[in-house]
């Protein structure tokens, strides 16, 4: 499956964006998607995940903050991002797996697939 995020940009403290990333080559619903990030000179932090089922889990810095859903209609996952402050400045990433359910989610390792990032700067 080849993943294509889109949404970065340039927000102010205290606003909102929503990212997508869109897949294509494989029946989307097979996936378990994720969105991660890297600010710099940090390593990759995930912060949600959404089953095959809709089940979702999240980051405790972003619980209540972030949503995940998606549309297996349309291939697209999503991430409504809501009260950025600065230290959400960061590389975003979705990633997909069509591995059996683990526990194992928050970890990088868990996704077979990537796509290539999208930058979001919140300003101070």
């Amino acid at each position: 499956v080849q993943l294509q995020a889109s949404g970065g940009g340039l927000v102010q403290a205290g606003g909102s964006l929503r990212l997508s990333c869109t897949a294509s080559g494989r029946t989307f619903s097979n996936y378990q998607m994720g969105w991660f990030r890297q600010a710099p000179g940090k390593e990759r932090e995930f912060l949600a995940t959404i089953t095959r089922t809709g089940r979702t889990f999240y980051a405790p810095s972003v619980q209540g903050r972030f949503t995940i859903s998606r549309d297996n209609a349309n291939f697209t996952v999503n991430l409504q991002m809501n009260n950025l402050d600065p230290w959400d400045t960061a590389v975003y990433s979705c990633a997909a797996t069509a591995k059996a359910y683990s526990s194992d989610w928050f970890l990088p390792g868990y996704y077979d697939y990537w796509g290539q990032g999208t930058l979001v700067t919140v300003s101070s």
